[in-house]
């Protein structure tokens, strides 16, 4: 059982995990904390915005009929008769020729329905009266917001599954929502397994290399918007390390482990997915890097058995883990986004299975170009750290050439 490996596709991968997709539990948060969570329910304009009829501009409320046929070659003198700050109210009604100095957001007085803008006027005082001189007619309704036309009462202010950004912070926090309800990030367990690695901070050793893994998964988790919590290391005792699982599924979500999914003498995982009596979900996939990524269920517990070499790894947890993470969070999208690209070098090796290449794209004259962001070996970071997408060439063919068009996928800031 341990040996038999048989590549299935990656859509066909995708598939079989989201038989597992399920939605978290809700919690109630404050607003200042809500920037970039996942709204659980869709919340609903309890009142107009805005509330009332209001002056856009800083200027004078007045009449229109008033200002008929008034040109720069004709004003006309309006006596103002008031003041209306934002917050405040005029409560008398404007008669014959008369005008009311208002500010930006203050409500339009009582018989005025009209706003001229400050720079077209010209005040002056005369017989220790105020007065402003109107050069140009107004219309009905002109410069006025009305009551209801940025959001209507009943109407929905954001729906489920959408992520808080500061514009939604700032509608949410019109209509008094201090605390919103949103998707409790899930934890997901970390666990680094190999004899070879050191941990980040130890000083390097003849054969050792330090476990960047564990912190790259860490760092895709946190963008993903998921709470990342790192066990360590597994030793390559199959007692010991089938204990310290067994423990750790108690305390999160999901777990992923990084390497020892092989086959080899000393990895140990497929072993200890049958001690689990696990239901392995796929121990191949038809990709390069990463095939052979390993997803296995215990219990409805997903355990991902990523990829030791760095690249492979990166791929196998935005590939199959990110969506998990959110549909977990009930995101309206799962999975990255996907757009067509132009590719702007050769590719020109060929693979039976599918590759996902780290790489660059950027927007020239509105269409979208990508190329490789470094050296495509799987065991290579550097060509992580300038990746800003993942560049699907489907297997089966005889390689890529400059000018085609390829699929990426978006990986986020």
């Amino acid at each position: 059982m341990l040996n038999e490996r048989k590549p299935i596709p990656v859509s066909e991968a995708i598939e079989r995990i989201s038989q597992y997709y399920k939605k978290g539990k809700i919690e109630n948060i404050e607003l200042m904390k809500a920037h970039n969570r996942v709204l659980a329910e869709d919340l609903i304009a309890d009142h107009d915005v805005p509330s009332f009829d209001r002056s856009p501009y800083d200027g004078y409320a007045l009449r229109s009929k008033d200002t008929v046929n008034v040109t720069e070659n004709n004003p006309r003198k309006i006596e103002v008769v008031g003041h209306i700050g934002a917050g405040s109210v005029y409560h008398n009604k404007l008669e014959l020729n008369q005008a009311v100095r208002i500010m930006t957001g203050a409500p339009i007085p009582n018989g005025a329905d009209a706003v001229i803008m400050l720079e077209d006027t010209t005040p002056f005082v005369e017989e220790g009266k105020s007065f402003v001189s109107i050069s140009k007619q107004l219309q009905h309704h002109q410069n006025i917001s009305f009551q209801g036309e940025d959001v209507k009462k009943g109407t929905a202010l954001v729906n489920k599954g959408t992520v808080i950004n500061p514009g939604i912070i700032a509608l949410l926090a019109t209509f008094g929502y201090a605390h919103v309800p949103v998707a409790k990030k899930p934890v997901i367990g970390v666990i680094a397994t190999g004899s070879e690695l050191l941990e980040v901070d130890q000083p390097l050793e003849p054969g050792k290399i330090r476990n960047s893994n564990a912190f790259m998964i860490i760092g895709q988790i946190q963008r993903a918007g998921a709470i990342p919590k790192y066990f360590g290391q597994l030793t390559d005792n199959l007692e010991e390390s089938l204990e310290k699982i067994t423990k750790v599924m108690k305390d999160v979500d999901f777990l992923i482990t990084t390497g020892g999914v092989s086959v080899g003498d000393f990895d140990l995982l497929p072993e200890i997915y049958q001690e689990l009596s696990a239901n392995v979900l796929f121990n191949k996939v038809a990709m390069r890097p990463g095939s052979v990524t390993t997803v296995a269920a215990v219990n409805n517990t997903l355990l991902f058995g990523l990829s030791g070499n760095p690249s492979a790894c990166y791929v196998g947890f935005e590939l199959f883990t990110r969506p998990i993470i959110d549909s977990f969070l009930g995101k309206e999208i799962m999975g990255m986004q996907q757009e067509q690209a132009t590719l702007t070098v050769d590719f020109s090796k060929a693979n039976p299975f599918d590759r996902f290449i780290r790489g660059r794209y950027e927007i020239k004259n509105g269409q979208l170009y990508t190329e490789p962001a470094g050296k495509d070996k799987s065991n290579m970071v550097h060509s992580l750290a300038n990746a800003n997408c993942l560049i699907q060439l489907p297997g089966g063919t005889e390689g890529y050439q400059k000018g085609d068009q390829v699929t990426i996928h978006l990986l986020g800031e």
